[in-house]
């Protein structure tokens, strides 16, 4: 599945770029018009650091991302490293007490606040007590005069506020923006907003919710979020990637998804969880095409029969590892992208790496021999090399297990 982000940049007064800002597109072209602001919002949070990776959008620089009354209430802003964002709150946001007291503790915990396109005439005793909280206040460029941003700037005078000049278009605004007190500038005169674009795995809905009502138990069973991130490749994809931030980078490679949960904490996968929930909530179930479909069976099918014959060996660890093995040996066709870039941003154990690179491992020779029994399943191909002392018909069983495993999955996400 096509997903996109549209990055623009902000620059100082001496044109060096300072942020950028992540808006939400749908498509490669102009379409950025979304009915629902919450889920516009999280489409960008999720695509920006689960699927195309932050250090590829921002460069290192904070992102400026929109907020809505809801997401601020939910605390998702928090969710982030306050060096990492900029918390823009939006113009259709309601300032009350509730809102104001979220921005104090968001300022009090090192965030930087961005009002969007607040006017004098708009304020009230509320948003004036907002500003003790605000670092920076965003005037369109398209929808002012020259004389009410001056009005602006002079009521803000003596406050420590900086002005971000939007949607300056021309040589001339810009020269008018410096002499008025401008400090930031975004615009078409400086860059158009640039389209990025990646690809998600289809995800299914229910799942999140499975997880939320186990981590909400008061002794949360990790075996049974760890089953139900196992059944969805979209979330174990993402849950790897997410490790692989530098903030919670782990010391040692992960092998399974059971370590991966340990490493994160649940109640970091809890605020993820809540993000992507609120992403899928008008999309209801698997969103993936029939090709996608079936690469998402095979690829379960196969990781279920590598833990399977993991564990006739006789070794737990083994299962983990060659369940991920199986299940991540077609993230390059899932996604459209080489298997060494995406390994680049998953933590795997080395030996996972290079047997998914192609480079002959013992774990390399696993991979060939779960290929080699779909192979005999299914067309009766004989096996050319078996590394354990299974006889085929044990092999057969354990495949037809795997498949049914596989097929139970996906009708149950299908409902």
């Amino acid at each position: 599945m096509d997903i996109y982000v549209a990055r623009q940049p902000i620059f100082d007064i001496n044109e060096n770029t300072v942020a950028y800002e992540l808006l939400y597109r749908s498509s490669t072209v102009n379409n950025y018009q979304h009915t629902n602001g919450d889920q516009a919002t999280t489409d960008v949070i999720v695509n920006s650091f689960l699927n195309i990776g932050i250090k590829e959008l921002s460069n290192g620089k904070p992102c400026f991302i929109n907020f809505t009354e809801k997401l601020l209430k939910l605390g998702v802003p928090s969710y982030f490293n306050p060096l990492s964002i900029v918390v823009e709150i939006l113009e259709t946001v309601e300032i009350n007490e509730e809102i104001l007291a979220i921005c104090k503790e968001l300022k009090a915990h090192g965030y930087t606040i961005a009002l969007d396109d607040f006017f004098v005439s708009q304020w009230n005793d509320a948003t004036i007590e907002l500003l003790s909280y605000v670092d920076i206040i965003k005037i369109d460029f398209r929808t002012t005069n020259r004389s009410d941003r001056q009005e602006m700037i002079r009521f803000i005078k003596g406050r420590d506020i900086k002005f971000l000049a939007e949607k300056v278009e021309t040589i001339s605004e810009y020269h008018e923006a410096k002499e008025d007190g401008f400090e930031y500038f975004q615009g078409f005169y400086f860059s158009k907003p640039v389209i990025l674009n990646s690809y998600d795995i289809p995800s299914y809905y229910h799942s999140y919710f499975q997880i939320l009502k186990e981590i909400e138990c008061p002794e949360p069973d990790l075996e049974k979020i760890k089953d139900v991130i196992e059944k969805d490749i979209s979330l174990s994809y993402k849950l790897l990637k997410l490790i692989n931030n530098p903030v919670f980078r782990p010391r040692n490679e992960v092998s399974s998804i059971k370590q991966a949960i340990i490493l994160l904490g649940l109640n970091e996968i809890k605020k993820w969880i809540y993000v992507l929930a609120i992403r899928g909530a008008d999309k209801g179930g698997a969103d993936g095409g029939s090709k996608e479909r079936e690469i998402i069976e095979l690829s379960l099918k196969r990781g279920k029969l590598g833990e399977l014959i993991g564990r006739k060996v006789g070794r737990e660890v083994l299962s983990s590892k060659y369940f991920l093995l199986g299940m991540f040996s077609l993230m390059d066709s899932l996604l459209h992208h080489p298997m060494e870039e995406l390994l680049e941003d998953l933590p795997l154990s080395n030996e996972l790496k290079d047997a998914l690179s192609g480079e002959k491992n013992d774990e390399y020779m696993m991979l060939q021999f779960l290929k080699e029994i779909e192979l005999a399943f299914h067309e009766g191909a004989e096996l050319k090399f078996n590394p354990t002392s299974m006889h085929l018909e044990e092999l057969f069983r354990l495949y037809a297990e795997a498949s049914d495993w596989a097929t139970k999955v996906l009708s149950e996400v299908s409902v």
